[in-house]
């Protein structure tokens, strides 16, 4: 992580919504994570992913991003690990459900001047709905064409207990995904694949 974090605790520069959860923000940083907007429990606690039933946090730690678990109340030590966050959308809502798409006006501008001030290596949506209200496109998960300037941008599932349908291993990859491509280490391309024969035996490949 390179410069001061000039961006800590307030919205981004030049945002004319104010939000109840502040940006956690610095020059340089590995990866910026976008939510997309603050629920109810989080605006109370003024930390992101603040709700006890969200993956986030522990997420982060299993795909080692962190040294250790950190709780909502310490977003702040983000920064020493080279991380970031903000969201989509500013406005707090009962669920995401609730957003309207002018609550996204400025959005993708916001996000490239992000990009450009700032230049982080990733900008890393939670869930393609953050993706999607910033830009108005439906994203697949994982690295995506479109780029803002220097900034790589990738998506993740959404860690929200609402998305319980996404199980925990599936989540784990695509954080582990991110980390690796942060890492600045070269990625391996894969194939996956499941051979079942006629009589019910499966192969399994290690």
């Amino acid at each position: 992580m390179g410069g001061d974090a000039g961006r800590t605790g307030d919205t981004f520069a030049g945002d004319r919504t104010p939000s109840d959860v502040p940006d956690v923000l610095a020059p340089g940083l590995r990866i910026v994570f976008c939510g997309i907007n603050p629920g109810r429990v989080s605006a109370a606690a003024g930390a992101h992913f603040a709700n006890p039933r969200n993956d986030f946090w522990r997420l982060l730690h299993a795909a080692r991003l962190t040294s250790r678990r950190l709780a909502p109340a310490e977003q702040l030590e983000l920064l020493r690990e080279g991380l970031g966050v903000t969201n989509a959308a500013y406005r707090t809502t009962p669920g995401s459900g609730d957003l309207r798409r002018r609550d996204f006006a400025g959005a993708a501008e916001r996000l490239e001047r992000l990009a450009r001030e700032l230049r982080p290596g990733w900008i890393a949506f939670v869930g393609k709905e953050a993706y999607r209200g910033a830009f108005g496109a439906r994203p697949e998960l994982g690295l995506q064409e479109r780029v803002l300037g220097g900034t790589r941008l990738f998506v993740l599932p959404s860690t929200s207990p609402a998305n319980a349908a996404v199980p925990w291993r599936e989540r784990l990859f695509w954080f582990d995904e991110i980390a690796g491509r942060a890492s600045g280490l070269p990625v391996r391309e894969a194939v996956r694949a499941l051979v079942a024969a006629p009589d019910r035996r499966t192969l399994l490949v290690r």
